[in-house]
């Protein structure tokens, strides 16, 4: 692997770093998984956007959530995702009860319905994913999870360094489109 070229100003493009590879794909990659997650949940559930999605998953690994911590996670103010678990609220997806530790406090569940709808749309993107896949062996599946985990990991903890909005929840979870 070849850096950049001496005098090239930090932060070039050179065509040949890895790390412009890594770049350009995952730009290509977020583009086409916001295109596929679009059309997925619209399969699942014609009313629900992609970013509902999320956010059901995330509640689904993160019980007795709070608002604050679901919108750290995401990267978006409380305001934002209070208005998206309202109408997740109003669609009966989700429901807010008191904190069982700190009933002053409000936390976020899954609904029976919500639950459900999560598991359509996880088994549909599963099998996208399943399609995508099929020609590849089982190590370089296994090898795909392991990277995408430590780069998930990685960017989780070096935001964290940099002190911008660090994630609070789960480094795997989902992350916004």
């Amino acid at each position: 692997m070849t850096g950049p070229s001496p005098g090239a100003r930090p932060g070039a493009r050179t065509g040949n770093d890895a790390v412009d590879r890594v770049e350009g794909a995952l730009g290509s990659l977020l583009r086409r998984a916001r295109a596929a997650s679009a059309d997925v949940a619209a399969r699942a559930h014609p009313t629900l956007d992609p970013g509902a999605y999320l956010l059901l998953a995330q509640v689904a690994r993160s019980p007795e959530v709070r608002v604050s911590d679901l919108a750290a996670h995401v990267g978006v103010g409380s305001a934002t995702i209070s208005r998206q678990v309202t109408r997740l609220e109003a669609d009966g997806m989700l429901m807010r009860r008191p904190h069982r530790a700190d009933p002053r406090s409000r936390v976020i569940e899954l609904t029976a319905q919500g639950r459900e709808q999560l598991t359509r749309s996880q088994d549909a993107r599963r099998t996208l994913l399943r399609a995508a896949l099929a020609s590849w062996p089982g190590d370089q599946q296994e090898e795909l999870a392991a990277v995408l985990h430590r780069l998930n990991v990685t960017l989780h903890d070096d935001a964290g360094a940099r002190g911008t909005a660090r994630p609070t929840l789960h480094p795997d979870a989902p992350l916004a489109p």
